[in-house]
């Protein structure tokens, strides 16, 4: 797959000097449109405008279930996502925040202690850490040390991307998620397109084709990912409108999990998952995917992967995972509401 000639040095330009705050942005891309869900406006309403108003992102890619969690936050900017992540994860969690823009960083690092206090923390919960998110290595970030990975908006500036996952997958404990926003393209983008830095800077010149966003998943050795939200990005600017042409782009909000038993198609095993209703602020149903809504004390028959999802990872505890994969049925069908269960109460489909 084609790789971006643009070159970090233009992005760090862009990011910490060009961008003053939001407001300076050529499109609407970067510019979150998602609503914050209501039970996370109450930390936002706690977090300084200063970091506020040097916010960029396409999304609002935060998970439930952190409490405790280490985090690990891929191009953090000026931190907005990291405080509310660290005020999520509490103060027997941690959340890293890595980023290669100085000024961006100079903005997040001043409030280290005044957003402890104002969570009520006797000491920071966060780490910000200079440079590239294709080298977790040289920040110390270690093999299987992270819980979740998330990112708003920031893989798509990447020159190497390939690159950027592998390191997400080495660094994500077994059942660890990458929990991420970020721009899609219906195609990939020309070579005078991927190399125009006002288009890389504006999160189109690198937006993924999402096939290959598909490939360099299954490289690292995730073949099954899931799309919580899409939403069709209009660019609002007639100059930028006329560069990319008939490219569709989209907004994108994705998980994935490192499970290694994940399979790339779904797999019918005859298992039951029950959502508990247990996870924080979730009390009535969890949406896994746009497709897969649990009801609390509903059983829903699910392929394998998904219960795996539900089963493998920190959402073990919040569900009720019947049947293993001893007897396998088949391909799970995903055209139409799975077949009941013996109960008569299960219906579900997969992707």
């Amino acid at each position: 797959m084609p790789t971006p000639g643009y070159n970090l040095a233009e992005i760090q330009d862009y990011y910490g000097n060009i961008l003053r705050t939001s407001k300076d942005l050529q499109t609407n891309t970067c510019c979150c449109t998602e609503s914050i869900p209501s039970h996370y406006r109450y930390v936002l309403d706690n977090i300084d405008n200063k970091i506020l108003e040097k916010f960029y992102g396409c999304g609002s890619p935060i998970p439930p279930a952190l409490d405790g969690c280490t985090i690990l936050d891929l191009g953090c900017g000026s931190g907005r996502d990291v405080y509310l992540t660290s005020s999520l994860v509490g103060p027997s969690g941690f959340v890293i925040g890595v980023d290669m823009t100085d000024e961006q960083l100079a903005v997040a690092r001043a409030h280290q202690q005044s957003q402890a206090k104002r969570f009520g923390f006797s000491k920071s919960n966060v780490d910000f850490r200079r440079g590239y998110i294709e080298d977790l290595v040289a920040l110390d970030v270690a093999d299987n040390s992270v819980d979740v990975v998330i990112s708003n908006c920031v893989i798509n500036l990447s020159p190497a991307k390939d690159r950027v996952f592998s390191e997400i997958f080495r660094v994500l404990k077994p059942g660890g998620e990458l929990f991420f926003s970020d721009v899609f393209a219906s195609r990939r983008m020309p070579s005078a397109l991927r190399e125009d830095s006002l288009l890389v800077g504006e999160c189109l010149g690198g937006a993924m084709y999402i096939e290959d966003f598909r490939r360099m998943l299954r490289g690292v050795g995730c073949p099954d990912y899931r799309v919580m939200t899409k939403r069709r990005i209009t660019i609002d600017n007639p100059i930028v409108e006329a560069k990319v042409g008939a490219t569709t782009f989209w907004s994108m909000k994705i998980r994935a999990f490192k499970i290694a038993s994940l399979e790339d198609l779904c797999e019918d095993y005859g298992q039951v998952a029950t959502y508990l209703g247990t996870i924080p602020d979730h009390p009535h149903q969890f949406p896994l995917d746009d497709h897969h809504t649990f009801i609390a004390g509903k059983p829903m028959l699910v392929c394998g992967n998904t219960a795996s999802m539900v089963g493998e990872t920190r959402f073990a505890r919040h569900f009720r995972v019947n049947g293993d994969r001893s007897i396998h049925f088949g391909a799970f069908d995903c055209s139409s509401p799975a077949s009941a269960a013996q109960s008569g109460d299960c219906a579900g489909g997969c992707c």
